[in-house]
């Protein structure tokens, strides 16, 4: 890859974006890009599964500091894989200031993801985070760098921090990051800190810098990134509210119809001319999955187009094969829908949900799940009474959010997006009663043109595919 990209590949998901599918993005000399979020608990999955086809230990061998290795191997891995009724192990919950394992752990994962993603080929690969989700910052950008990732793309808040911790990075300097905390204040210690070389076995070269990439749905947002931030800041991705995934709240009193989705308007548009004119490479997503998309992104200056949903259900994706296949027999069929759910996340934050038999996407599927949270990446920091930082999410029981000073109102139609995210692409906890965690698949709204990527008489194609299909090269 020459320059920038002209197709940059969406980081979608818990695992959607996976090694294999930015590896095959990248090698087709556009950019692959790996979802870094809850790479922990993948990587820790994939070792409690067996690790098929030996991946993890191939990209666990080229990792520097080989003690750490050994303890996190001899923690996760089952040989021949766990039995099928048999419950992951859980992690330890995201804190304040994560145990040395746990950094350990998200360390390594991502490290393995790009490292993995980066074989056979020369060009750059990224990683995608959300801000929204802080806890694991710190040890997944390092071990991303430690990989070699070419690019870092953030969205879901405001990563004005990300540009300087990637500078520290380089020379394998201790970095910090804020915690959100609700109730703290100025004299609050809520600094998220990581030192490198509390971990590292030897000295190192310094690493190379990767770009980063800011996703961003507002004019707003993307001047304060450039005059505010504590580093470079070397593009926007501008996503509109068509995009799946998390969406960006509207812009003024937030309005449904009456299918209960979020009605945008012309307010929540970006002023081209005003990114224009802040002089960096900037991309366009949000149903720019096709020629004519991206032949109207480059008239108006963009550098090319972010494209998710056609991905994400290509033979290289991480979603679970049966559900790649419902939905593309759904799409051709023109029988599926997306909608924009004001209530789905526990972030607050509008979340796509693809409408399909059997995913949480029905809420009375989800009605009968027993609420819990376990996993925690969407928790909220708070300060106690007491002046300690404690968590809490909407998705957990309302009687213990409520009692850690939660309105229950805010617990009225959430679902737990970490569990369903996981095992929508095939990694499920098991619960004690046998009770397998139910799946949420998010797209999209273009997900109804994904017929145009099939061959005649059939329901897969590849990323090869997608790429064709927009650039028509």
């Amino acid at each position: 890859m020459s320059g920038s990209p002209t197709i940059i590949q969406g980081g979608m998901g818990v695992g959607v974006s996976s090694w294999r599918l930015a590896g095959a993005v990248s090698g087709l000399g556009q950019l692959g890009v790996v979802s870094g979020v809850a790479l922990d608990q993948i990587f820790a999955r994939r070792l409690q599964d067996g690790d098929p086809g030996g991946h993890m230990r191939r990209g666990v061998e080229r990792f520097p500091f080989q003690h750490l290795v050994e303890r996190i191997w001899k923690t996760y891995y089952i040989p021949g894989g766990r039995a099928p009724n048999q419950p992951y192990k859980t992690l330890p919950m995201p804190v304040k200031q994560s145990l040395p394992k746990m950094q350990m752990l998200c360390m390594l994962a991502n490290f393995v993801e790009v490292f993995l993603a980066r074989e056979g080929h020369d060009n750059p690969v990224g990683i995608n985070y959300l801000e929204k989700i802080q806890f694991p910052h710190l040890s997944s950008i390092y071990g991303a760098m430690l990989a070699g990732v070419g690019y870092i793309l953030m969205g879901a808040g405001i990563p004005l921090k990300i540009p300087d911790v990637i500078d520290r990075f380089i020379n394998h300097e201790s970095a910090t990051y804020p915690l959100a905390v609700t109730g703290a204040g100025e004299s609050d210690d809520t600094t998220l800190k990581f030192a490198p070389r509390e971990y590292m076995e030897r000295d190192l070269p310094p690493l190379e810098r990767p770009k980063f990439i800011a996703i961003i749905a507002s004019n707003t947002l993307a001047t304060t990134m450039v005059k505010k931030t504590g580093g470079r800041v070397d593009g926007f991705v501008i996503e509109g509210p068509t995009a799946g995934g998390h969406n960006a709240p509207p812009r003024g009193k937030m309005q449904l119809n009456e299918s209960g989705e979020i009605l945008y308007g012309e307010r929540d548009c970006v002023d081209l001319e005003k990114i224009r004119a802040l002089g960096l490479p900037f991309w366009l997503a949000g149903g720019y999955g096709s020629p004519e998309k991206l032949r109207a992104a480059l008239a108006a200056g963009a550098t090319g187009v972010q494209i998710g949903t056609a991905f994400a259900f290509c033979a290289e994706s991480g979603l679970r094969e049966d559900y790649k296949r419902a939905l593309v027999e759904q799409a051709i069929a023109r029988n599926v829908r997306v909608k924009t759910d004001p209530l789905a996340s526990p972030t607050g934050f509008p979340f796509k949900v693809v409408q399909m038999e059997g995913s949480i996407s029905q809420d009375d599927v989800y009605e009968g799940r027993e609420r819990i949270c376990d996993l925690g990446y969407l928790r909220e920091a708070y300060k106690t009474p007491s002046g300690k930082i404690a968590f809490r999410c909407p998705s957990e029981p309302e009687n213990v959010y409520v009692a850690k000073g939660g309105d229950v109102e805010n617990t009225v139609g959430r679902k737990c997006i970490c569990n369903a995210l996981l095992a929508s692409v095939g990694m499920p906890q098991i619960r004690k009663d046998g009770t397998v965690e139910p799946s949420i698949v998010t797209s999209g709204d273009d997900l109804v043109e994904i017929e145009r990527l099939l061959q005649p008489g059939s329901l897969s194609y590849t990323a090869a595919d997608v790429i064709s299909n927009v650039t028509g090269a």
